[in-house]
């Protein structure tokens, strides 16, 4: 059984290749050691940070399922749902590429590090701006290009991703037009993480409000008039709402950091970025994304309202996952800060946490919606064009899709200790490290990934003919799967070396636990007469039995909080009660860097 004091031995050659990275990364960004009178104030910061992000997420994520609401309302199911989301790929595989994964990791520790040395250095240039001048003209230029090339090249593209589909002319068009997403979204991505560094909050957790606020003006004004082209110019006007929002707050930003500081030249020292270090990054969230490509490939050949049927699914399922990725986001820089500074227990011992709060509330979402899938979907979609043979069939795709949820909370807790070890910036008055060089561990997610995708291949090709789309929900969730065993293996390859029998014991005592209350909430939900009483029965039902065998099979994350929740019941405070799984005060305050799923 491991230990936390390490038996003396013999380094490993992959172990030795994790100690010379660490003190890279360490050296990369320096973060001042916090002063004890910093405390009451930091604390104070981060419960801001966390509740304002977690507000505007939640508003984010409901505006997000009222756009696919109305999508169901005023489109249902049929060839032209299927022909905008395939459209809806280009957007889908640009939020997180552009936004949330790829851009974080690069653009917030060296905007972090800029301003190490803006402190350092009180007069001459600013280097925030001079870090903005060098990356974003060229950014720019990036984007413009992309999304140029998209758009002329969409009926290629379309033909790629389904060419079964039966009107691939407004696949196209609809292609084209959200082509225009990917500049914007680039910027925006970049404004929010440079603000996240600047330890502003606000305006990055309010970009997905507005851009479902876009979407949603557009769909309720034109839907008539232009039909499902409606939703696709919605994307773009929400993509340019994102960008709008944070142009003002970066340029106040950087404003008054130039007011500060004179502007005479000499020995201020530039940030040189490691193009390198970002293709890792990027290749794992395509990979990722990559399962969108696959269902939508193999369900264009299915018949008419399958692509639908599995969107509408898909975004269901996602919405259990929203509470585990705000856990993630906050304790990220929990653990980049721990493997910055070598100490790769604290590491481990924040990792397995999180794996356990995710998986707790991922797979009581889960329950839930094993149990409620069909009172579920026809409370939230079935009106309008989306009838009750829909509601059935993305029930059933939701049922399927739910076994893979738990891997996809784990991939979402295990991935980042792989990226946050290489330094991403370096000052230019700095020697080359051996940091700058892109090494297999590095690629290791990829791998993983691109195996899981194979599975989903092997899995959606074998069954599709036999099962339709239940097949290809099956491929998706056995591929994630496969992903999440191997990420959880090869942790060790980041010096995160999981005590295995510890964190699979916790699972199957949460495992267990939930699916006890989702086949009791099956059973309640029977006994209601509506899919409104089913909904509440059937989820009050798996709260309680999950909630009770949770705390009476030992999984900690469910038995501390029922404690609690009972001792507080009875007007008094629970023995040894402390915040021992929160986020630590000493969190960096690049606190979000990323976003709930289904938006």
């Amino acid at each position: 059984m491991t230990t936390d004091q390490p038996v003396a031995r013999p380094a490993t050659a992959v172990e030795t290749a994790v100690v010379e990275t660490a003190p890279a990364a360490a050296s990369a960004v320096a973060v001042p050691a916090p002063r004890a009178s910093d405390e009451p104030a930091r604390r104070g910061f981060l419960a801001k940070a966390f509740g304002v992000t977690a507000l505007l997420s939640a508003a984010g994520s409901a505006l997000g399922l009222l756009r696919d609401l109305l999508l169901a309302r005023y489109f249902g199911a049929n060839q032209g749902t299927d022909a905008f989301l395939v459209a809806w790929t280009v957007p889908e595989t640009a939020a997180p590429l552009l936004i949330e994964d790829a851009m974080a990791f690069l653009m917030v520790p060296a905007f972090s590090l800029a301003l190490v040395l803006r402190e350092e250095r009180p007069h001459g240039p600013d280097p925030v701006r001079q870090l903005t001048r060098s990356t974003l003209p060229w950014l720019l230029l990036a984007l413009c290009t992309l999304s140029g090339a998209v758009a002329l090249g969409a009926p290629r593209l379309v033909d790629l991703l389904a060419p079964g589909l039966a009107d691939p002319r407004l696949a196209v068009a609809c292609t084209r037009i959200t082509a225009l997403t990917i500049l914007p979204f680039g910027v925006a991505g970049y404004l929010a993480s440079a603000l996240r560094a600047l330890h502003s909050f606000t305006a990055p957790a309010v970009i997905y409000v507005m851009y479902n606020l876009g979407i949603l003006a557009l769909l309720l004004s034109g839907h008539r008039l232009l039909g499902v082209r409606s939703a696709a110019i919605g994307v773009a006007v929400g993509s340019a709402l994102m960008a709008g929002v944070l142009l003002l707050p970066f340029a106040r930003r950087l404003r008054s950091g130039g007011r500060r500081r004179g502007l005479r030249r000499g020995s201020a020292r530039r940030l040189v970025l490691i193009p390198l270090v970002l293709l890792p990054v990027a290749a794992f969230t395509l990979t990722r994304q990559a399962q969108v490509f696959i269902e939508r490939y193999l369900g264009s050949g299915l018949p008419p309202g399958t692509i639908s049927h599995l969107n509408y699914a898909a975004k269901v399922s996602q919405l259990a996952m929203t509470s585990a990725i705000l856990i993630v986001t906050v304790t990220f820089p929990v653990v980049a800060r721990a493997m910055a500074a070598g100490d790769f227990t604290a590491a481990r011992d924040r990792v397995e946490k999180d794996i356990g709060q995710a998986t707790a509330l991922v797979l009581l979402g889960t329950a839930f919606l094993m149990a409620c899938a069909p009172a579920l979907v026809a409370l939230l979609f079935e009106r309008g064009a989306f009838g009750p043979a829909d509601t059935s069939a993305t029930a059933a795709l939701i049922r399927v899709y739910s076994f893979g949820l738990p891997a996809q909370a784990m991939i979402g807790v295990m991935v980042r200790p792989y990226f946050c070890v290489r330094p991403v910036v370096r000052r230019a008055d700095a020697p080359r490290a051996e940091g700058d060089r892109v090494t297999w561990p590095d690629w290791y997610p990829v791998g993983a990934m691109l195996l899981g995708l194979a599975v989903t291949v092997a899995v959606g090709v074998g069954a599709a003919p036999d099962f339709g789309a239940l097949g290809l929900a099956a491929g998706n969730a056995a591929g994630i799967t496969t992903t999440a065993a191997l990420l959880l293996r090869g942790l060790m390859l980041r010096g995160v070396a999981l005590r295995l029998p510890l964190v699979l014991g916790g699972q199957a005592r949460l495992l267990a636990a939930a699916v006890a209350a989702a086949a009791l909430g099956w059973l309640a939900t029977r006994t209601a007469d509506g899919p409104l009483p089913a909904a509440l029965l059937g989820g009050a039902t798996v709260l309680l039995v999950f909630a009770v065998l949770g705390a009476l099979f030992g999984a900690a994350e469910v038995r501390r909080p029922v404690l609690g929740l009972l001792a507080r019941s009875r007007g008094r405070r629970p023995a040894g009660a402390q915040l021992a799984d929160a986020p630590s005060a000493d969190v960096p305050s690049t606190v979000a860097e990323g976003k709930p799923h289904g938006r």
